[in-house]
């Protein structure tokens, strides 16, 4: 029998797993989002306010309240909100500060009219002046907002390090750092592998990613193949997560932000769990976040879609009921449902 979560630990899903549904356009983004809780998937989501509605960075009254009653009818509600910061009035303005906070100030007022716990922006994208200038605004409308960071911008990366660094002087509880799990990936994922190799990327590159991706001069390797013009076209992009989503860290890397953390995004990107693949940095997570007291939400965020194309409410459902056992019993191995 899997034991109870902490208090003050939510487990929610995130609309984006259902990115490939938006795409086919057959439902509208607000269903979908309102489908991971009538499906039984998850009583709470993270919705993206871009992919919600078109009137995004400022949605109308009306859709914002017609989305929340049809949360409450479903018997659901919305832990974050993911927001941006389009720092370009055109293609050759800057938008200036007053500019960047009118842009930001409407998806506080859509999350709060919806229900949310907080927004989500970037690491740094804000920058320290519009945090501070946010931080009535926040107190206000009773939200949080979390800069999340993730992938490879793990602490001892300057610019890591100096949007943490004005996270803690601000030291209000209404700006947080929000941590995705893909910092800490053991290994890559089978799959993604497979891709690549089957693309045409070089077996010895392959090799050496499966078995050796922590090595530094794996990394070091990756860039010579792309400096070298080596990578395949149809994988091009999806060659670029080794650089920017998948990350490198061990959990006491993170020793220093923890406790500045009110938000996780469970990142999964498949279910082979072997070796504890998913499974284990969840595990070791969990156990660095009750050392700390941590209160928050903790969400499943699919990226495998991108090579994958799994039922996303199926898989989301069996991540989360992984999660939920590794996360409850962090001494004991879990498999995927």
């Amino acid at each position: 029998m899997t034991s109870p979560l902490p208090s003050g630990w939510t487990l929610s899903a995130s609309a984006f797993n259902l990115t490939p549904e938006l795409i086919r356009a057959e439902t509208t983004a607000p269903e979908l989002a309102l489908s991971l809780i009538e499906r039984d998937v998850a009583d709470t989501v993270e919705v993206e306010l871009g992919q919600l509605w078109r009137g995004f960075p400022a949605p109308g009254e009306r859709d914002t309240l017609a989305f929340r009653d049809a949360l409450i009818g479903a018997g659901g509600g919305v832990s974050i909100v993911g927001g941006s910061i389009d720092d370009w009035a055109s293609a050759t303005r800057r938008r200036t500060d007053d500019e960047r906070y009118e842009f930001v100030r409407p998806q506080l007022v859509a999350a709060a009219a919806i229900g949310a716990e907080g927004v989500r922006l970037p690491i740094g994208q804000a920058g320290p002046a519009l945090l501070r200038r946010l931080v009535p605004v926040l107190e206000e409308l009773d939200l949080v907002l979390f800069e999340e960071v993730q992938g490879q911008q793990a602490p001892g990366r300057p610019e890591t390090d100096a949007a943490v660094g004005d996270i803690a002087d601000i030291d209000s509880p209404h700006v947080r750092l929000l941590l995705d799990i893909s910092m800490l990936m053991p290994s890559l994922p089978h799959g993604y592998l497979d891709r690549l190799a089957g693309a045409g990327v070089s077996a010895d590159l392959v090799r050496r990613l499966r078995d050796e991706w922590r090595e530094p001069a794996t990394l070091a390797a990756v860039l010579d193949e792309l400096r070298g013009g080596r990578v395949p076209g149809q994988v091009q992009t999806l060659f670029m997560n080794l650089l920017i989503r998948f990350g490198r860290s061990d959990i006491g890397d993170l020793t220093s932000v923890l406790p500045l953390l009110s938000g996780v995004h469970l990142k999964f990107w498949d279910l082979d769990d072997t070796d504890g693949q998913v499974s284990g940095p969840i595990r070791g997570l969990g156990a660095a976040l009750r050392a700390t007291g941590f209160t928050g939400t903790l969400c499943s965020e699919w990226g495998g879609h991108e090579w994958l194309d799994d039922d996303p409410w199926d898989i989301t459902r069996r991540h989360l009921a992984l999660a939920r056992a590794a996360l409850a019993s962090p001494d004991t191995p879990v498999s995927p449902a």
